[in-house]
């Protein structure tokens, strides 16, 4: 059996405890939480975490302090922080504590997970979204090899083009924003106030490669993004 990879979720306020260890759980982790900033410590140090997601604020000991202690003493330990606290110094504190990435609340799930999940890959405790070979409508796409094939004929696919199909394959009947492509895709920490036709571009290409359409399999959802519905 798979072991589940532990994920400590350090956060005070007990309802959003509960809610972030539901679906990291449904995400097949296994979380734990605790509600102080000492606590988290303790359990930091005492045992073995692929993850802990850690709020800034915190009765106690902030969530600054538990990074800068926990970095010092765990330098390899990859921490994610869960901030209201949103101002530009806020979030060069939280760099310069050590924290690897930063959330600002409130939050969607979709990139809560989209960030946890780019976290793991970094840090070599998750495998490529996009390692094992996997059907996409009419379409095998074989990461390994970097092609899709639909029986007739092969085509060759860039890294980023495999990112994108595998996103698209995960998440197929739903909306997959340009926001999520290029958080998931192109590993951009903080996409706020980004705004690019990259996304649009590379989507553009790889439906031509594919032969695809503009809404079938891979529909465009104007003013939101893209969904694959085959």
């Amino acid at each position: 059996m798979e072991t589940k990879l532990p994920i400590l979720v350090v956060e005070d306020e007990t309802v959003l405890a509960t809610g972030l260890s539901d679906v990291l759980a449904f995400r097949g982790y296994a979380p734990t939480a605790v509600g102080s900033g000492e606590e988290g410590l303790r359990r930091a140090l005492a045992g073995r975490h692929a993850l802990v997601l850690l709020d800034v604020m915190l009765p106690g000991l902030s969530g600054f302090d538990v990074c800068r202690e926990l970095r010092a003493k765990r330098p390899e330990q990859p921490i994610l922080l869960l901030t209201a606290r949103g101002a530009e110094s806020d979030v060069l504190e939280g760099f310069r504590a050590g924290a690897d990435d930063y959330v600002t609340k409130p939050f969607s799930i979709a990139e809560l997970m989209a960030r946890v999940e780019a976290l793991l890959r970094r840090a070599g405790r998750l495998a490529p979204a996009d390692s094992k070979p996997f059907e996409l409508g009419r379409w095998r796409v074989d990461p390994a090899a970097r092609t899709a094939s639909d029986g007739k004929r092969a085509v060759e696919l860039s890294q980023r083009e495999i990112g994108m199909l595998a996103l698209f394959a995960r998440d197929r009947g739903r909306i997959v924003s340009r926001r999520n492509l290029l958080l998931e895709v192109w590993g951009m920490s903080h996409v706020e106030n980004i705004h690019t036709r990259t996304v649009d571009v590379h989507v553009a290409k790889l439906r031509k490669k594919m032969g695809m359409s503009e809404t079938d399999p891979l529909e465009t959802v104007r003013g939101e993004g893209y969904r694959f519905v085959s």
